[in-house]
């Protein structure tokens, strides 16, 4: 260590430990109080396994028989999840102060309540396999959507932390998103509530907040907002529908943004790119923005040439099944 650090590190030290009596909410030391975000993305990884056991596996060591391997993932995945819920369940005002006792047996509860909801969330995952297969004429194979689109990935995510986010279970479905989220760009909140056939195609730049209610056969571009209308109110907004609606078999193409907790898309309407909506849209509508004037210049010395009015063939509803 060089001299002049070697001089001062002490004083340094010192000063960060006194920094870190000031009682702010950023001086927390109790290392085992909260939640374990390593632990915790750990468990979504186990959880793809139990998911998708066919995709994602254990390396370290071979077993050929389902009920097995599931028997040796659930009960690690359910001790693991037990011990992370019982640390969330202490940021609820309803056991602030319970015993340990009363903790480990909600924990419990909580944590096998969750895991009977994977089959549901299995049957939900297939229609959105689904829908990512029919919307997505870049695709030949459903392993492939499995394994490497970001979209089906983030929704994956949502879906098992929206489960735990529908039990009260604090913190944990949060961190589990915001893990998708900085894996893949799409920011899909676990309050959101997402119907069946959903498909996000592309997806970097999404944001889903935390009252948005999507119907069924809804498929969504990258860039796109469903967002509130103003959180100017911070906390006094907490509880409230601040988010809009978007009702069965509608496309929002890229970079539109849909606002607002009453804002409601209407089924089978179609959102074109860069639109900007803050009100209810009928169903059956299409929505575009108006005469966007390209220009091009067509070699050295050429003047500028206006593009004509563009085909908007391209903007179909497409029907559900």
């Amino acid at each position: 260590m060089s001299e002049l650090i070697q001089n001062q590190i002490k004083d340094v030290i010192q000063a960060i430990v006194e920094d870190y009596g000031k009682g702010r909410a950023i001086d927390k030391v109790d290392l085992f109080s909260q939640p374990d975000k390593a632990e915790i993305i750990s468990l979504v990884e186990k959880l793809f396994e139990i998911v998708y056991g066919g995709y994602y596996r254990d390396r370290s060591f071979k077993i050929y028989n389902m009920t097995s391997k599931l028997a040796l993932l659930l009960e690690d995945v359910m001790f693991h999840l037990k011990k992370q819920i019982s640390l969330a369940l202490r940021y609820s005002k309803d056991y602030e102060t319970a015993s340990e006792t009363v903790i480990d047996r909600k924990s419990q509860e909580l944590a096998l309540a969750f895991f009977k909801k994977i089959p549901r969330i299995r049957a939900y995952l297939d229609t959105d396999l689904q829908a990512a297969f029919d919307g997505d004429p870049a695709t030949g194979y459903k392993d492939e959507i499995i394994l490497a689109y970001p979209g089906f990935f983030a929704i994956t995510v949502n879906r098992l932390a929206h489960e735990l986010f529908l039990l009260n279970v604090p913190l944990i479905p949060r961190i589990m998103t915001e893990h998708a989220h900085s894996v893949t760009g799409i920011d899909i909140h676990p309050g959101a509530t997402i119907g069946k056939y959903f498909f996000i195609d592309h997806g970097t730049g999404v944001v889903v907040g935390e009252t948005t209610v999507i119907g069924d056969y809804v498929k969504i571009y990258q860039g796109v907002t469903l967002g509130a209308l103003s959180t100017r109110g911070g906390q006094s907004l907490r509880g409230t529908r601040r988010h809009p609606t978007i009702e069965d078999n509608v496309t929002i193409y890229s970079g539109a943004s849909i606002l607002g907790g009453e804002t409601v898309i209407g089924r089978d309407s179609v959102i074109g790119s860069n639109a900007f909506i803050t009100k209810s849209i009928a169903p059956g509508t299409r929505v575009s923005v108006k005469n966007q004037e390209l220009q091009f210049k067509y070699g050295k010395g050429s003047g500028l040439v206006n593009e004509p009015a563009q085909d908007d063939s391209w903007c179909q509803v497409n029907k559900g099944e």
